[in-house]
């Protein structure tokens, strides 16, 4: 479902992860430093975190979770595009993240009740991979706009509300057959022990490159552009994962879960390590977008093999336990730059995502 996907890419793509796309320019013009980052990045995980317990309770009422994303991701984006000091931009930040939140189980909801995907999970892949375009599509807004932010986030506003109503015209409310209790049994959180604890680690260490990634290849001495191309192969990565969807999901979530730890942990590595070298940052950045996007694909099937029929709460949990890491992330890490600098943190990120592969040594069984 093509709106499904575009929720997706606005959500997370044009909304949530914009930030650390266009954070060196918001700097500037709204007077903050590294540490106030890490604080308004970790708010918006702390929102998105709020917004996924809602999805989570809510499962059973897809439609309502696909409207509320909308209206949250365009209410955040819109206020951050008028924000004149941090507070309010860092506020509306937050509420933006509520989105990105609420879309993930709304859009799993959806197309379970869909005839037409309900029965092939490659759907399941592809509609998530709609974070790689978003990037993309937020980068070319950055070429195109850039110093002008506040246009990005406006343009951001219209596409959520655009594929917000794109979603709830060709969505079909749930079978009662599928409706089950809001909260699953304990064995069920039991069984998603580990998933859990992976999805903390690799969020935790993903943080330094959606937080920072820009601002740190700025900081390395790359000019504008080039570090808005980096930050548009994040997009090209992660829109990849489309094509290459149906060989992970026969390849099995526990595999496909360590392949992308293992790339994520390199390429954040990578991306500093090099002095800002724009040819390595830019496989890199791609090579960080692939896995990272795959590795949220192997969240939703994990929880699917462990129980299909709770897959839009189980996506919610992971996805709670993911962005939690995310703001626990970013917050340390935006303490540590000052004192330490961008390509120590960046090499502290990459091991914190290593450890994440541990979570799935043991590939889960249905």
């Amino acid at each position: 479902m093509s709106s499904a996907l575009l929720l997706i890419a606005a959500t997370y793509g044009l909304v949530r992860l914009s930030f650390g796309l266009l954070l060196p320019d918001v700097q500037r013009d709204l007077g903050f430093g590294a540490d106030f980052a890490g604080v308004i990045s970790a708010g918006g995980s702390a929102l998105y975190v709020v917004g996924a317990v809602v999805g989570f309770f809510a499962a059973r009422m897809p439609r309502a979770l696909v409207a509320t994303a909308a209206a949250s991701a365009a209410l955040g984006a819109t206020t951050m595009a008028l924000a004149t000091n941090p507070v309010v931009f860092a506020v509306a930040a937050a509420v933006g993240s509520a989105g990105a939140g609420l879309a993930s189980p709304g859009v799993v909801g959806v197309l379970r009740a869909h005839p037409a995907t309900a029965s092939r999970p490659a759907f399941q892949d592809i509609a998530n991979s709609g974070t790689g375009p978003g990037l993309v599509a937020a980068g070319l807004l950055a070429l195109l706009l850039l110093p002008e932010w506040r246009i990005v986030w406006a343009v951001a506003a219209v596409v959520a509300v655009a594929a917000g109503v794109g979603v709830l015209r060709a969505s079909r409310s749930p079978a009662p057959s599928d409706r089950r209790a809001a909260l699953p049994p304990t064995p069920w959180f039991l069984a998603h022990a580990r998933p859990t604890a992976a999805a903390l680690a690799f969020g935790a260490g993903s943080a330094a490159v959606w937080t920072f990634g820009r601002v740190a290849l700025v900081d390395a001495g790359m000019d504008a552009v080039s570090s808005t191309l980096v930050w548009i192969a994040l997009g090209v990565g992660g829109a990849a994962v489309a094509f290459t969807s149906p060989r992970m999901s026969a390849a099995g979530p526990g595999r496909t879960w360590v392949l992308t730890c293992a790339l994520a942990a390199g390429a954040t590595l990578a991306l500093t390590a090099t002095g800002g070298n724009f040819a390595v940052a830019i496989v890199a950045s791609a090579v960080f977008g692939w896995a990272y996007t795959a590795a949220t694909g192997a969240l939703i099937g994990w929880t699917a093999q462990i129980d299909a029929g709770r897959s839009a709460a189980g996506t919610a949990l992971l996805f709670i336990v993911l962005v939690a890491g995310q703001g626990i992330g970013a917050g340390v890490l935006g303490v540590l730059v000052n004192p330490w600098g961008y390509t120590s943190v960046f090499v502290v990120a990459s091991v914190v995502v290593v450890g994440a592969a541990a979570g799935a040594v043991r590939a889960p069984r249905s």
